[in-house]
């Protein structure tokens, strides 16, 4: 079994070689000086982190510098990675069981996200943990979305509720409420279709499929977490932003981190709107989504050993 910080070390590569191409050489030097923390600075910002978060990294290293002109690369690395780790320490959240079963978790986010094969992936998730999932396929836009969880469905042997083409996905959400209350069944996992955050009307949809599952269980959805793609950069915050104004988010699972150099991105996503960081995506396999930990995600990032980062 993979250590949870080696998941994050291979996951994030991308990420990693992004920050790292630009700051390795800095990071690497004896003694740094006032040119070298320029560069740093300079590629901080290219990092995807978020201007405010950049500032506070290069902040505190130039207040190290002055106190400190010998300081070197390394030592700039360990206080760069402290500042991130502490700014997302509150980013880590867990899956809390709701006082009533089935506890709903109620994934959105626009087309090719991931939602889909995150379902599945946080389904074998929870299940490792003890659970009993259940997986509602309510994507009935797309007669592919239903295909694609049911074939994960029975890759992994999950039970799944799923309509026809087209069919109201709320009322498949409903049934699938109510199979699992019947079947014993202490988690659902509600896949819903992709829509742009700017589409009005389908953002009314999931609003529709929050009040039908509140006709079973007031609390429900327990859970409604953003699936954003890594990808998409600093533009996911805009498309958070709006998800969370109009449909109120619990949380955000990034997928994907490891196909891209922008993983950075959650950084700013978490400053911004103070959404937790439920679940992070790191390879093409059920067992690479992964709990997020602030201390492993900045450790990878900084190209640093986890016990290296200052408490």
């Amino acid at each position: 079994m993979l250590s949870l910080f080696k998941r994050f070390k291979d996951g994030l590569t991308r990420s990693t070689r992004n920050l790292l191409d630009r700051t390795g050489r800095l990071f690497g030097l004896k003694k740094l000086d006032a040119a070298s923390i320029e560069d740093l600075e300079e590629a901080l910002h290219g990092a995807d982190f978020g201007v405010e978060t950049a500032d506070a990294i290069i902040t505190e290293i130039r207040t190290a510098y002055r106190k400190n002109p010998d300081m070197g690369g390394k030592q700039a690395a360990e206080i760069g990675a402290a500042v991130l780790r502490d700014l997302l320490r509150t980013a880590e959240a867990s899956l809390a069981p709701a006082a009533t079963s089935p506890t709903v978790v109620c994934l959105v986010g626009i087309n090719g996200s991931g939602k889909t094969t995150t379902a599945a992936k946080l389904a074998h998730l929870l299940r490792a943990a003890g659970h009993r999932p259940l997986l509602a396929a309510c994507d009935t836009f797309r007669a592919a979305a239903i295909d694609q969880l049911r074939t994960w469905a029975e890759r992994l042997d999950f039970e799944l509720v799923a309509g026809q083409h087209g069919a109201d996905a709320a009322a498949v959400a409903f049934d699938a409420w109510q199979a699992a209350r019947k079947r014993g069944h202490d988690f659902l996992l509600v896949d819903t279709a992709g829509r742009l955050h700017t589409k009005t009307n389908l953002m009314a949809e999931l609003g529709k499929i929050r009040r039908v599952l509140a006709k079973n269980d007031p609390a429900a959805p327990h859970y409604s977490l953003l699936v954003v793609d890594a990808s998409l950069g600093t533009n996911s915050v805009d498309q958070a932003r709006v998800f969370h104004q109009q449909f109120g988010l619990d949380g955000i699972i990034v997928t994907k981190l490891d196909g891209t150099s922008r993983g950075g991105a959650l950084v700013a996503i978490h400053r911004e709107l103070g959404l937790p960081i439920h679940f992070v995506g790191l390879g093409e396999q059920a067992e690479d989504l992964q709990p997020f930990s602030a201390d492993a995600f900045v450790a990878a990032l900084f190209g640093l050993e986890r016990e290296e980062i200052p408490a």
